[in-house]
């Protein structure tokens, strides 16, 4: 969508295919993601089909009502909060008279204009690449400057199109090259932590939970949190001194995740996600207040599956309840909830923003990597705290679940 000094004002649409059961009929996400991009939601629109309309998407009726409400709301675009196709898209500008962006595009916008390391900017522009390379709308003629002139094929008599395509296939390419010698970099970076023996953590969760704000509370860091989605993007690692365990572990932040996640960022992303894919251990970070609490945490695990991580041990950590009404606290601070048949997972319930459960969470981890450290036969000198024996576990583990959903 253009961006300028004033929002772009957008008219939000979303349409239920078969009776998705992830649908949102309120689009208040789409309207935060609008938000965090910029724009401003300035009416919403939801519809029902059995299909997608294979021009237009929601059915030339639905369009008409669209192109009907943008001009009430003199709307400067509309945003659909699922994907369409390259065909749908231009049809629709066609009959609405005004840009339309999807789901995949609103998140790479925003993705483009958080992401500050050198290897973000690149994941992002690969993505960014690979998604407008089948929207080729004469969009890329600026790239040509970048292009040399020794060997450069193609004249006045070839379809623009064509030149677009092969730029685009050129910059595709080189980003690449460059996003493997960071990954290399990266790889390097891991072998070195695993030759030190350094248990390593890395923080998950749907964006928006407070990862960032926790980290900055475990590890006294200033990494950037706000109340946005994807305030940040960028893969950042600490040490972290657990004085329970008398022992030093790596912590690392890294992008939230979130319904519907473009699979051209999941592959973009390879490099910084392997992070996770990596670790010891996962602070799986869910948003207690959220009314979404259940779905949420169904979409993490979808994409750590994705990225080969569902296999790390994880523990959850329910932020934000200082939010909740006081009938919903927690009894206690930790417990153990069964995620499926047959395994259990601990829980710690915490405040990143009051301090709230951050001690207690603090040991849950010491006991985590201490169980660690001893299995490798590392034990450190002088701990505190001891492994946790499988019977204290089972009788942890017979504590009522807390229901927050």
């Amino acid at each position: 969508m253009p961006r300028g000094a004033e929002p772009t004002r957008a008219v939000l649409v979303g349409v239920d295919i078969g009776g998705d059961p992830s649908f949102d009929a309120t689009l208040d996400e789409l309207a935060l993601l609008a938000e965090s991009a910029g724009d401003l939601a300035v009416a919403r629109v939801t519809a029902r089909r059995r299909a997608p309309d294979p021009a237009l998407f929601v059915g030339s009726g639905k369009a008409d009502e669209i192109k009907a409400l943008v001009a009430a709301t003199s709307a400067h675009g509309v945003i659909f909060d699922q994907a369409l196709s390259p065909a749908q898209q231009r049809n629709l500008e066609r009959h609405l008279g005004v840009p339309v962006a999807d789901r995949t595009s609103l998140i790479l916008d925003i993705f483009a204009d958080r992401a500050q390391s050198h290897e973000g900017k690149l994941q992002v522009e690969l993505a960014r690449l690979q998604y407008m390379a089948t929207r080729l709308v004469r969009r890329w003629s600026h790239l040509e400057r970048q292009q040399g002139g020794i060997g450069t094929r193609g004249g006045p008599g070839e379809a623009q199109i064509e030149l677009d395509r092969r730029m685009i296939g050129d910059r595709i390419k080189s980003v690449k090259e460059r996003l493997e010698k960071v990954k290399r970099q990266r790889g390097t970076q891991r072998k070195a932590r695993e030759r030190r023996g350094t248990f390593r953590i890395s923080l998950v969760g749907y964006t928006n939970a407070g990862k960032s704000t926790l980290f900055n509370a475990l590890v006294k860091a200033r990494a950037y949190a706000a109340d946005q989605l994807f305030a940040t993007l960028d893969t950042t690692t600490r040490a972290l001194w657990l004085g329970e365990a008398q022992a030093s572990v790596s912590l690392s932040d890294t992008v939230g995740f979130i319904r519907d996640l473009p699979h051209k960022l999941v592959d973009a992303f390879a490099a910084t996600l392997q992070e996770a894919a990596d670790a010891d251990l996962l602070l799986h970070v869910i948003d207690a207040a959220s009314p979404h609490l259940a779905e949420q945490q169904a979409d993490v695990g979808r994409v750590l599956q994705e990225i080969g991580a569902a296999d790390v041990p994880q523990l959850l950590v329910y932020n934000k309840c200082d939010l909740l009404e006081a009938s919903r606290q927690p009894r206690e601070e930790a417990d153990f909830i069964e995620v499926h048949s047959g395994v259990r997972r601990q829980r710690v319930f915490v405040s990143a923003r009051t301090g709230q459960g951050v001690p207690r969470l603090r040991q849950a981890i010491a006991e985590v990597a201490l169980a660690h450290l001893n299995a490798a036969g590392a034990t450190p000198s002088g701990s505190s705290v001891s492994v946790v024996p499988p019977e204290a576990a089972a009788a942890a583990s017979a504590l009522p679940p807390h229901q927050h959903a």
